[in-house]
């Protein structure tokens, strides 16, 4: 099966800085694959690449067998590809219910077909019921889930998701990896920054461990778990067993 996404030798550079170096990887359609590593490892760096919001120094992007190195993000999601964020920023001003229709407008010119898709959408997260309420009212808790709603009322076939647990109770951190397994059956591929190493070995099928910019490993959760080098990169990390 050709894989949806395609990583290859893909670098960035800012300046004399590297972010990332020579970074290789692929997503099968269906799949959810789980990117980890140290704080500062280049995890945030990459998604902007693939996504357009930086070009690659060197490398290639390529999406369903097209390369897509220098398109702008809104190309991209229209593409269908689309990302949350780790700081979660939305519309404040706006209902949550118009949050998401700003993501089914990528999809429809149409408004009352936008905000058919977009209800449809805060159901999946449950959030219809917090519809009319402005979205700078919410909590941290349901921000992150509108994000993902806004994320999927684009329609996308894939999904890359920025530390969407970051900031969590443990409960709502479960409810969130519910909602990433619900959205897994039901076939959409999934790339996912994560630090909780509990939800990571629950809900992915490989995982790519980026350090120091570079890929450090790649493989099963259980490989990745079992592997010195992994480790090593952990308790390296001053920030201790975080991704």
């Amino acid at each position: 099966m050709r894989p949806l996404l395609e990583v290859r030798n893909v670098s960035r550079y800012f300046g004399g800085v590297k972010a990332n170096q020579d970074v290789s990887f692929s997503v099968v359609a269906g799949s959810l694959l789980k990117q980890i590593g140290p704080n500062g490892a280049g995890k945030t760096t990459l998604f902007n690449c693939i996504t357009g919001f930086y070009p690659p120094s060197k490398g290639e992007i390529v999406f369903d067998g097209q390369r897509i190195n220098g398109f702008p993000p809104d190309k991209v999601c229209k593409l269908g590809m689309a990302r949350t964020w780790q700081k979660v920023r939305p519309l404040a001003k706006l209902t949550v219910l118009e949050n998401a229709v700003v993501g089914a407008l990528c999809r429809t010119a149409s408004v009352s077909r936008a905000k058919g898709i977009a209800l449809e959408q805060l159901r999946v997260v449950g959030l219809e019921k917090r519809a009319e309420v402005l979205a700078g009212g919410l909590p941290i808790g349901e921000r992150k889930k509108l994000e993902l709603a806004r994320v999927l009322a684009t329609m996308p076939r894939m999904i890359l998701l920025d530390e969407v647990m970051g900031g969590l109770n443990a409960r709502e951190s479960d409810e969130i990896i519910q909602l990433i397994l619900d959205v897994k059956k039901r076939g959409l591929t999934q790339v996912v920054i994560e630090h909780d190493m509990k939800a990571i070995v629950r809900t992915c099928d490989r995982i790519v461990v980026l350090s120091s910019g570079e890929k450090l490993a790649e493989g099963t959760p259980q490989e990745i778990v079992n592997d010195p080098r992994v480790m090593a990169a952990y308790l390296g990390d001053s920030g201790g067993a975080k991704a």
